[in-house]
């Protein structure tokens, strides 16, 4: 059913706008009509459950694909669990969530999800047919809907959603500060090798004098760039291509990864974050109560790493076998002994979700110190490298100078 956006005003007088579930516009007028309110505005939102229901258009129609921010989503999480602990029906839940949601995306969503809680649907399921929520978020809500407590389990995805949000913060500030630098050193070159250097050369060639080696780098290395920038391009491209592909495939994704985690001082940043979200995961999803076989094979997508997937998957394996889920993680030589001996105390005294969300929350303040050391030791060595770059051009600019002085002398 399309769902419409309006604004109006209402028998008081007062401005109101929302979004409003109809067959058709002229359907959506009336029940406005019908609600007491005056519209001066009516559209159909961009992301109706149903935009239409001619099978051919829809057939044919290009859209481009959309997604939804996770820090958007844990908010929308936190309110609708705040709203079903409070033992508002859950009809009533999702019309006040959708009235409070900006991210236009987000209300389509959800306002489809209402649509199909409305005509009777479980919410789990409702969340699925959308197709913008992960195994993990309909899970941990399928759960908590069969033990009835939906509104504790919304907030463990809240939670949840809220730790990867501040993970992924705690990443990209990594690479911030290195951009950077590295920005305002290429933007230095480039001055000085496109406007500085030639007029100096030009002068230095008009009074007969023999160019400086720095000078002459400077230059072929300058003229290279303008005649072949285009190849240049182009291999740089058919590289981020071929690797791009490569990566795609199973083989090469194993390959990659194990290259990554043995980085110097990035693998175990990656390892660090990988092990995090398994943990957290895993543990959300067990408290949630979801069965083990399934909580581990939702978890080990989660870590984004194919040697982690690969180990978490001979554990599950192992599981289902019959074994301890210590056994094989120790086995598979990915998992430090800490993450280890904590499972292995969690499964003796029957509380491993709790040692696993201990796991994640040490895991965490490790990726915020290495985080941070990282930054501290990037800084100092970008500004290096930056001061050796334009050194050498500033030499390539002096040296010239100093023979036109020379030569004046």
């Amino acid at each position: 059913m399309p769902v419409y956006s309006y604004k109006g005003v209402s028998d008081g007088g007062k401005s109101v706008k929302g979004t409003v579930s109809a067959e058709n516009m002229r359907a959506a007028r009336s029940r406005m009509r019908v609600d007491g309110v005056f519209l001066t505005q009516i559209k159909e939102s961009k992301n109706s459950a149903e935009s239409t229901n001619d099978a051919s258009a829809s057939r044919f129609r290009f859209e481009l694909p959309t997604r939804i921010p996770p820090l958007h989503l844990a908010v929308a999480t936190r309110q609708l669990a705040t709203l079903s602990s409070a033992g508002i029906p859950l009809v009533e839940c999702l019309t006040a969530l959708v009235e409070q949601i900006e991210h236009s995306t987000l209300k389509g969503v959800f306002a489809q999800i209402r649509d199909r809680v409305n005509e009777g649907s479980a919410l789990a399921d409702a969340i699925a047919s959308t197709e913008k929520f992960d195994s993990l978020y309909t899970s941990m809500v399928r759960s908590g809907e069969a033990s009835g407590a939906l509104g504790p389990v919304l907030v463990r995805v809240a939670d949840y959603l809220e730790e990867q949000v501040r993970l992924s913060s705690k990443l990209i500030s990594i690479f911030v500060y290195p951009a950077v630098l590295l920005g305002f050193s290429l933007l230095v070159v480039a001055m000085l090798v496109t406007v500085v250097l030639p007029q100096i050369t030009n002068l230095l060639l008009s009074m007969g004098q023999e160019l400086p080696f720095y000078t002459r780098v400077v230059i072929g290395a300058a003229d290279f760039a303008r005649s072949w920038w285009w190849a240049m391009l182009g291999a740089v491209l058919l590289m981020v291509i071929a690797f791009r592909a490569y990566r795609r495939t199973e083989n090469g994704r194993v390959a990659v990864d194990k290259v990554m985690l043995r980085l110097p001082l990035l693998g175990r940043v990656i390892r660090v974050v990988a092990i995090a979200r398994f943990t957290r995961t895993l543990s959300s999803l067990l408290a949630a109560g979801v069965g083990i076989i399934q909580a581990l094979d939702i978890s080990r997508h989660v870590a984004r790493n194919a040697v982690i997937e690969e180990a978490i998957n001979n554990a599950r394996s192992s599981v289902l076998e019959g074994a301890s889920l210590a056994y094989p993680l120790r086995a598979s030589g990915e998992f430090p002994p800490m993450v280890i001996t904590m499972v292995e105390v969690g499964e003796r005294a029957g509380d491993l979700e709790a040692m696993l969300a201990k796991v994640a929350e040490t895991y965490d303040e490790q990726v915020e110190t290495t985080v941070t050391r990282l930054t501290s030791l990037l800084e100092p060595l970008l500004i290096l490298v930056m001061v050796g770059i334009v050194l050498f051009i500033m030499m390539a600019t002096l040296m010239p100078l100093m023979s036109v002085t020379s030569s004046l002398q």
